[in-house]
């Protein structure tokens, strides 16, 4: 019998990897003024944008290795309130909690990044099974087809984090996109996340064409998988000394789970990071059992119009 994976902290559904007390300090941090968080459900394009967000503060010049990347974006609630004091700016603050949870100040600014569930689905998928302490390497897309639909995965349910910042999508504070508009007008979408983050940084790029192509080059799949591939080892020991370093772990880990989270994760950490993907994984049936879920979950909503030109069943 596998080990429990996931339980609730402070009312948040989340894995072992996610450790109570840096849940609880995240949940009570207070933004400042010069905050700027990336925030998605997950698998939804946080790491490439905060892989953006970089490269914009830096004007194209990307991160020589993983340590330097999280220097400038930190993970706030896996690596608790504290890292953010210690974080290089400027820099990005990434999160996938609700609106309702989320530390919130007018004063700081969000970027809210969602992507189509059929394709945040399969990449959450392969997400899962990469990470030994989650004890799904031989788990199905079918079984976790049957999670995601009950919101027993990592920050729980798909639509709960996706419409309460739908809501606020029209906030002066939120710059609210896709990730299949990203990807379809990267450039037009960098300047646009440039101004929103500081007019000096959009003027910038209008006035040299060639350093926005630069940050798009820096940015791309194929050399966010060199940074990363080469940081394996860090990505592999970052879920265990997160809980070595805790200070008063409530919830002491089952030694197996220990032992899991020493194991090297499988494959890689960037994946395809295509539109369409759900294609090659969604059996006629499990399209029927989507198309009702959404159509339950998004009552009295327009939310789904996000993708109506994507090709979506």
């Amino acid at each position: 019998m596998s080990p429990q994976v996931y339980r609730y902290v402070e009312g948040l559904y989340n894995s072992v990897y996610f450790i109570d007390e840096n849940l609880r300090s995240a949940l009570k941090y207070r933004p400042q003024p010069n905050d700027l968080f990336i925030v998605s459900y997950p698998k939804c394009g946080t790491t490439w944008l905060q892989y953006l967000v970089y490269n914009i503060f830096t004007e194209g010049v990307p991160p020589q290795d993983m340590e330097e990347f999280l220097a400038r974006s930190v993970f706030l609630e896996y690596t608790g309130a504290q890292s953010v004091e210690k974080m290089c700016r400027p820099g990005s603050i990434k999160t996938h909690f609700p609106f309702s949870r989320h530390p919130y100040s007018k004063l700081a600014k969000y970027l809210y990044i969602a992507r189509n569930p059929y394709d945040c689905c399969v990449s959450f998928y392969y997400h899962t099974k990469s990470f030994p302490a989650y004890f799904f390497e031989n788990g199905t897309f079918s079984e976790f087809f049957d999670m995601f639909l009950q919101g027993k995965v990592d920050n729980g349910d798909y639509f709960n984090n996706l419409l309460s910042w739908y809501d606020h999508r029209h906030d002066p504070n939120v710059l609210f996109l896709t990730y299949e508009c990203l990807k379809r007008d990267t450039e037009s979408w960098v300047i646009k996340i440039a101004d929103f983050i500081g007019k000096e940084y959009g003027a910038k790029l209008r006035r040299d064409a060639d350093a926005v192509k630069k940050i798009i080059q820096m940015s791309s799949m194929e050399t966010m998988r060199k940074v990363f591939s080469r940081s394996h080892d860090i990505l592999d020991e970052a879920g265990l000394s997160v809980y070595k370093n805790s200070k008063n772990p409530s919830q002491p880990l089952e030694e197996s789970v220990l032992n899991a989270m020493k194991k090297p994760m499988s494959g890689d950490y960037i994946r395809k990071g295509i539109v369409g993907d759900w294609k090659n994984h969604f059996s006629k049936e499990q399209v029927v059992r989507m198309k009702s879920w959404i159509a339950l979950r998004t009552a009295g909503s327009d939310v789904m119009k996000l993708w109506r030109d994507e090709d979506l069943p």
